[in-house]
């Protein structure tokens, strides 16, 4: 083979979808067949498309609101019926699709008495929402109301700070994902070495993609970040010890930074990577987020002991955690009172 030939595979994936459906308008369902794969290879495929899907393709989401004339988050209105933390949760809920990834502005500018829905929101050109009847606020007198919205396109889900909201302007918690979930199975054919595997992949999203448009979204994701590595040469990797200079390096300037950026690069990605990706049990999970545990990070800075002060959060919720923690991150939990800051 010649130096910069690529070795292409030959093996032909073939897919097929067996069900599509629109069940209502925030939920479209779709169901796929992959094959033939080689032994193992499904669920190579299965777990990087489930990530892919759950975590790479883009969705619009509100992320920041403005009230004329409100000092904080639970004051109240008179004559809106709920107060401003909860007119800020509903509007997280609105499924909305955009075609361009920069912010956009929009406003909600009604007068009572009025039951507002996401019909009563003025969007920018190229936003469109997904379901008109979703549910905002009620206005209960005649009065009218004025919010502006931002719109922006990212991909997960954002929780935001609070402490820098000021003068009415309040961030949202966003929910950034289209495909609400996702399964698959493998199923075996033939026996001995004649053994294929073929994926039955089952996609839910929230009708802003279609499951077959999430599908091609995830795929072209997974492909984008493996690019890099069809350039990768031998001569692209420091050497770090050559037949001259022999002796011991560990003490060497240059090492030190080396070490010290690889540990600051992996802790600034432990800070972006949230605990979805434990897979963990509803139950564990469930407490994880009750105690503003979000990201692997977050999870690195409680030891066993600070785990089982969290409510209902017993010993076979750490062994879950533990045994997630160190398969996927080869981590494990700190001593007590010791973490990764």
């Amino acid at each position: 083979m010649l130096k910069d030939e690529r070795s292409i595979s030959t093996q032909a994936i073939q897919w097929k979808c067996l069900d599509s459906k629109k069940e209502s308008k925030r939920l479209h369902y779709g169901r796929f067949l992959l094959s033939s794969f080689k032994r193992g290879q499904a669920s190579t495929v299965g777990i990087a498309m489930r990530r892919a899907l759950l975590q790479e393709v883009a969705g619009t989401s509100i992320t920041r609101a403005k009230f004329h004339g409100v000092v904080h988050e639970y004051s109240t209105i008179t004559g809106l019926q709920e107060t401003i933390h909860d007119a800020l949760v509903n509007p997280k809920e609105i499924v909305l699709k955009s075609d361009f990834d920069d912010i956009q502005e929009g406003f909600l500018s009604v007068t009572g008495p009025k039951q507002v829905t996401a019909a009563d929101i003025l969007l920018p050109p190229g936003v469109k929402i997904i379901d008109n009847s979703q549910y905002v606020a009620t206005i209960t007198q005649p009065i009218s109301s004025n919010i502006g919205l931002e719109f922006e396109k990212d991909c997960g889900y954002r929780i935001e700070n609070s402490n820098g909201d000021k003068d009415g302007q309040f961030s949202i918690n966003a929910v950034f994902m289209p495909v609400q979930n996702m399964n698959y199975s493998i199923h075996l054919l033939g026996s001995g070495r004649a053994t294929r595997e073929i994926s039955f992949i089952e996609i839910w999203t929230n009708g802003s993609l279609t499951p077959h448009e999430a599908l091609n979204e995830a795929s072209k994701k997974l492909i984008e970040m493996s690019n890099p590595f069809l350039d990768i040469r031998c001569k692209d990797f420091f050497p770090l010890e050559s037949k001259k200079d022999s002796i011991n390096l560990t003490g060497s300037p240059l090492l030190r930074l080396q070490s010290d950026n690889a540990s600051k690069l992996e802790i600034t990605l432990l800070k972006d990577t949230f605990i979805d990706q434990l897979e963990l049990p509803a139950r564990a999970f469930n407490c994880l987020k009750r105690a503003e545990i979000h990201t692997i990070a977050d999870l690195l800075n409680y030891s066993q002991e600070d785990l089982l002060k969290i409510r209902n959060f017993g010993q076979k919720s750490i062994s879950e955690v533990s045994k997630a923690l160190w398969e996927r991150f080869a981590k494990e939990l700190p001593n007590k009172n010791l973490g990764i800051n």
